[in-house]
């Protein structure tokens, strides 16, 4: 029922409303934030377990000033600690994760559809998290949006307490 339920809210509800969304562009990200938390609260309700579970992250989690780069991989990060990159690779071995950073929407579809997980954890913008999880119904997403102290695409922050409570959700 909860599966159901999801696909309205991503199928119909979604695109109604980045409709509204369109001519009222100040809520948007709002009525995004909105679809993401429904989603949510609905795969939790879902109760899936997953042994192939994917952490994708947004290539703007990466400090500006890292010469390294991570989209192709991640596990070349220096691991200095001045971004959460480290956190997050850790988190990742500790739970046996599949790890990527996209760059964007189409490098995330491509890693879904090569890495086939069983559920998804996502941290990424508003815009690219609603899309993605809409994108990739019926598998199961739990969506964590991203913080933007210095604004979109520059160097961005997560929760790692919320990252580690979406894994936790597949794997209890």
């Amino acid at each position: 029922m909860y599966r159901l339920l999801r696909g309205v809210v991503l199928k119909v509800l979604f695109p109604l409303f980045m409709l509204i969304s369109a001519f009222k562009k100040e809520s948007r990200e709002g009525l995004q934030r909105t679809i993401i938390n429904l989603n949510n609260r609905l795969v939790i309700k879902e109760g899936h377990r997953a042994s192939r579970l994917l952490l994708l992250l947004p290539h703007c989690l990466q400090i500006d000033s890292c010469d390294i780069r991570l989209t192709h991989n991640i596990f070349n990060c220096r691991r200095c600690g001045k971004c959460e990159i480290k956190d997050l690779i850790e988190i990742a071995e500790d739970y046996n994760l599949n790890l990527f950073v996209a760059t964007g929407g189409t490098l995330a579809r491509r890693i879904v559809k090569d890495v086939k997980p069983q559920a998804i954890v996502a941290v990424a913008c508003e815009r690219d998290l609603s899309s993605g999880i809409a994108d990739t119904y019926p598998l199961p997403v739990l969506g964590i949006p991203n913080e933007r102290p210095f604004g979109p695409c520059f160097n961005t922050r997560v929760s790692l307490e919320r990252v580690k409570e979406a894994i936790k959700a597949f794997c209890a």
